[in-house]
């Protein structure tokens, strides 16, 4: 019965869903995006480092800082920003930035500094240039494990993107956050239906480009 409400209830106001859907993608998309550039680099670079003795100390404290953010609730971070920020999107998906860069950092640390030694050193041999060395040894190599720390930090921020209806940003929540405030199951269901398809639309295809990427060529 409640799902029928719901359906009537999303049916009735298409206009408001799909208006929500597009702003949950945009948290979704624009955080996800930085977090992948950023904590790509991040996590190659220190991949690259950790190959250094003298590097190895501080490369431990970088990885534990943001290990350590990962502890950090989502609400509390958005609500960290508010002051700075104010009640906008912007605030919004920052705070989904902090809380997307660490998996896929440290994950890509790890998927970089795990290919063999000597694979890499055959490559050297064979004379490829340092590029030429990333693109068909290193990366292909790092990516199964990156994916799986891309992964991770998808189905977090599209979880935690509900939240941002807290500060007006919009996006699913909102549907979630009126179903609590009227005791509505129906109108809560509206937002929540859709986000745990997202995930599961999100999760299935980063599962198949992992599958893909661990068969042998």
């Amino acid at each position: 019965m409640v799902f029928i409400d719901a359906s009537r209830y999303a049916f009735s106001h298409q206009d408001q869903l799909m208006e929500a859907i597009q702003q949950h993608l945009w948290l979704i998309s624009v955080p996800l995006g930085i977090a992948i550039l950023v904590g790509g680099y991040v996590g190659w670079q220190c991949a690259g480092w950790s190959r250094q003795q003298t590097a190895k100390l501080w490369i431990v404290l970088l990885l534990n800082f943001f290990n350590g953010l990962r502890v950090i609730p989502s609400l509390t971070i958005l609500f960290l920003l508010i002051p700075l920020l104010g009640l906008t999107f912007q605030a919004a998906a920052l705070a989904l930035c902090v809380l997307a860069i660490p998996p896929i950092l440290l994950a890509t640390e790890v998927g970089f500094r795990t290919v063999p030694i000597a694979i890499r050193e055959v490559g050297l041999a064979m004379g490829m240039t340092p590029w030429q060395l990333f693109w068909q040894v290193d990366f292909p190599l790092a990516l199964p494990v990156v994916l799986a720390g891309v992964k991770t930090a998808t189905l977090e921020v599209i979880a935690s993107a509900t939240l941002a209806a807290f500060i007006g940003a919009g996006g699913l929540g909102s549907f979630i956050t009126l179903g609590f405030a009227l005791n509505e199951p129906a109108i809560l269901l509206v937002g929540a239906i859709p986000v745990a398809g997202m995930a599961l639309v999100a999760e299935g295809l980063l599962n198949g480009f992992q599958q893909w990427f661990r068969l042998p060529s």
